[in-house]
């Protein structure tokens, strides 16, 4: 079957963590109990209005196709939303509602990129950007995001790797898998250093709103001249506990809008619509939910850093935003990917080497805290036991 597949099928990645999830599961099978810190999941419940939401537009006939960018009421929500939130006025022209957040990865590579061009893309950093790049047949070039640096990429570095044929930067802040948040320095001197060059900037924003300490992540569409030229992936999965729900977005020019829409005509047809009546509750509601979420977030994230930095041989910076640590393992002298095999073979603890997330995540793991507090601290006494027998 192998020699049927086209050949861009080869050039297609993955996602490790619904590979490990799978290995977990597999282990809970045989009766094996298993903590899992490896999907990027909230473990709460969708908020109850949410959920009462959607169950009224199913019982008010929200089962049919919808316009291919969404439904304008849940458009005009987003660019509402948007404009509070990024500080960048929107309009529901300027949405494209879309099943989750990688569509708006794939479809506006798809729609941007050409074969041969170049995408620079954090690294590491999430596995679908370069997964995407790599299969329209264009080159991925990395930009390296250092410990030393709180893992934020260095803009003199992105300055040498920019070329003529750069297409796209993707940047995404706060970050997956490190939990970085570039400052707003950052943020200006990036877009300084694209702002005329014909590049679109794809920023992933999907975790906004999961920040601590005071962090205010600074959206590069609300500087000067730059909204025109970026592209913001957002969505409901990260902030509302919506993963199973399948709801994204996209906020763009209204032109780059309208050829997006041609791709989900193409794809998907439209988002289910009474999931985009349950998005539109989700933005107008009570946001108490999510407040709460955050709060529970950052407490877990304490315990989790001070327990990992507790455990010889381990450090871990305190992440800004997200709800993953990626902790540095160098000192056991052993590939990332080992260490996380070993800690869910030996341990029952899933998580994910670094390399997962590129070649520049090697050293390091990554692990979400998005589980109680009982199953972090269990987690790491078995890490701190397990570590012990490789050291």
């Amino acid at each position: 079957m192998e020699s049927l597949l086209a050949r861009r099928m080869f050039d297609l990645g993955t996602e490790t963590a619904f590979e490990v999830l799978a290995k977990a599961k597999a282990l809970e099978a045989q009766g094996k109990e298993v903590i899992h810190l490896e999907i990027g999941e909230p473990d709460f419940d969708t908020p109850r209005n949410i959920i009462d939401a959607a169950i009224k537009a199913l019982n008010s006939g929200y089962t049919h196709y919808t316009p291919a960018p969404g439904l304008i009421e849940i458009r005009q929500a987003i660019a509402d939303y948007a404009t509070r939130q990024k500080g960048v006025p929107y309009s529901a022209e300027e949405v494209v509602v879309v099943p989750g957040g990688k569509p708006i990865m794939f479809f506006s590579i798809l729609a941007l990129v050409n074969p041969g061009e170049e995408v620079i893309y954090p690294n590491p950093g999430f596995p679908i950007y370069e997964s995407v790049i790599r299969f329209v047949g264009a080159r991925p070039v990395p930009i390296p995001l250092r410990e030393e640096n709180d893992f934020r990429l260095d803009v003199d570095e992105l300055a040498t790797l920019i070329t003529p044929r750069t297409k796209m930067l993707i940047i995404n802040s706060p970050a997956n898998p490190t939990g970085g948040v570039l400052t707003r320095r950052d943020v200006e001197r990036i877009a300084d250093l694209v702002r005329g060059k014909n590049i679109i900037v794809l920023s992933d924003e999907i975790y906004d709103r999961i920040v601590y300490d005071g962090a205010q992540p600074v959206s590069i569409a609300s500087l000067p001249g730059m909204k025109d030229w970026t592209i913001i992936l957002d969505g409901f999965s990260k902030t509302y506990a919506m993963t199973g729900w399948r709801l994204g977005y996209g906020l763009m020019h209204k032109e780059l809008a309208a050829r997006i829409a041609q791709l989900m005509v193409n794809s998907n047809s439209c988002t289910a619509a009474f999931t985009q009546m349950a998005g539109i509750e989700a933005l107008t509601g009570p946001q108490d939910a999510v407040e709460a979420m955050v709060a529970e977030f950052k407490r877990r994230r304490d315990i989790i850093v001070d327990g990992l930095n507790a455990i010889p041989g381990v450090s871990c910076k305190k992440p800004v935003g997200s709800f993953y640590v990626f902790p540095n393992v160098k000192s056991f002298g052993r590939p990332s990917k080992e260490i996380a095999d070993f800690l869910l073979e030996e341990c029952g603890v899933a998580a994910l080497g670094g390399t997962a997330f590129g070649e520049y995540g090697e050293g390091y793991l990554r692990l979400s805290y998005a589980n109680s507090v009982e199953n972090i601290q269990k987690a790491l006494n078995r890490i701190e036991d397990g570590l012990k027998k490789l050291r």
